[in-house]
This record gives structure tokens, sequence and C-alpha cells, in this order.
């Protein structure tokens, strides 16, 4: 699975969490171009378990920037793909002031995370407010993961079947919570022997990742992350 964050313009970018829409657009026709399709998680995990999951790719898109509807929506349309958008239920229309370094960046509204939901697009939880659950209190813990998925049932009147854990940071108290508050899936960067439905493990896509790049990922995501054993089974 593919882990994006923001597409826009910008020349300040010192988390390198940016991809132009040029380069979007560029690595979404690389993959049409070899006949894999973008998906969102909850739609790959149920082609996995049927078992047509052959030329899927999951996309997912962290922090629900508000570039996502302004420049990456109708790239994805135009390649007919979807994608998985973890969004910040707590902030909404805010700023990511956890990135000291900035740039600041505007996050979806209610508005913008509608307008995804209405075009095809998953809306699934990253928290309340980008906390890191592992240094989070048990209330804290508790109410990032059950508050948001809530708030965003009743902002798209969709089930919120996915989680993705802020910074990637994961531990077992956090997968018990996650699982706990009925979410199906959970999704990390590389959360090693912790993976599995509620550790999904995700490659980093930047502007850097011409097609070269995009097929070395590719072939090194295969082969350094094992396939959870557990993704066939329900919530």
């Amino acid at each position: 699975m593919a882990m994006y964050h923001s597409v826009t313009h910008t020349t300040h970018d010192p988390y390198h969490v940016t991809v132009s829409p040029q380069r979007f657009e560029r690595q979404l026709r690389w993959l049409r171009r070899r006949g894999l399709k973008g998906v969102g998680v909850a739609e790959l995990l149920r082609a996995r378990a049927a078992g047509t999951r052959r030329g899927l790719v999951g996309l997912t898109f962290d922090d629900g920037y508000a570039d996502f509807t302004a420049e990456a929506l109708a790239l994805l349309h135009r390649y007919e793909c979807t994608a998985t958008v973890f969004v910040l239920p707590g902030l909404l229309g805010a700023a990511n002031d956890w990135d000291p370094l900035g740039p600041r960046k505007r996050l979806l509204d209610e508005r913008g995370i509608q307008q995804a939901a209405t075009w095809g697009m998953e809306i699934a939880s990253h928290g309340l407010r980008h906390l890191d659950l592992t240094h989070a209190d048990e209330d804290t813990l508790h109410r990032e993961v059950r508050e948001s998925r809530q708030l965003l049932l009743d902002l798209t009147g969709h089930e919120v079947a996915g989680f993705c854990y802020p910074y990637g940071a994961v531990d077992l108290r956090a997968i018990d919570a996650v699982r706990a508050a009925g979410y199906q899936y959970a999704c990390a960067i590389d959360a090693g022997p912790l993976t599995g439905r509620f550790a999904l493990p995700r490659v980093h896509i930047g502007e850097r990742d011409t097609s070269w790049r995009l097929h070395l990922k590719r072939g090194l995501h295969r082969w350094r992350r094992y396939e959870p054993a557990d993704l066939p089974e329900g919530p």
C-alpha cells in the first residue's frame, strides 16, 4: 500500500510529505500503464479476502489536507482510482500545527470530507487531533479512537472501517483500543512484529519517486514486508 500526505506545489517541504500535482499524475499514469488500479484500503482487503486483489494497489492519504480535494481528487477520478483519506475530525478546517518546521497547511473541513466521500473515496480516522497514541493516557487514547469514529459516521453517514496511527506510532495498547472501538483495520508504516490487520504496513511515496523508484519500492515492499496472515479474518 502507498502512503501519501499532501498533493500541492511547494518549495519548502522539510518532512518530505508533499507531492506536486504533476508528479502525482505521473505516478497514477505509471500505475495504470502497468494494469494496476488504486483503491481504498477497505476495498483492497475485501478483494484480498475474495481472492480478487490482483491488479489492485492500496492508496492512502494521511492527515486529511485540504489540498486533497483541491488537487488530488480530480486526478484520482481521471485515472479511475479511489483512495482512503485518513482525516482528523477534531481539527476540521484547522492546520498541521504538529509540524513545528511547517509549512502550515489547511486541513479538510466538513464540506471537504463530504465532497471526498461523494466522489467515492473512503473516509477513515486519523484520530481527533493527531496525537501519538503510544504516549496518551487511557482516557485520551479511547477518546481519540472512539470519538473520531463516531464524528465521521455522523458527518458522512457511512461506516468508518479504518484507522491510521498518527506518526505511524503503534503499540499493543493502541491496537487493542482500535480493535475495541469497532474498526475493521488500521494502518501503520512499518510495524514489524505487530504487523497484521490492525497494523498494516505501507510504503511512503514522495516527490522524488519517479517511475524507476516506484518500481524499486514496489519490489522492496513485497520482499521486506510479509503479508499479514490475519487479513482474511473479520474484525
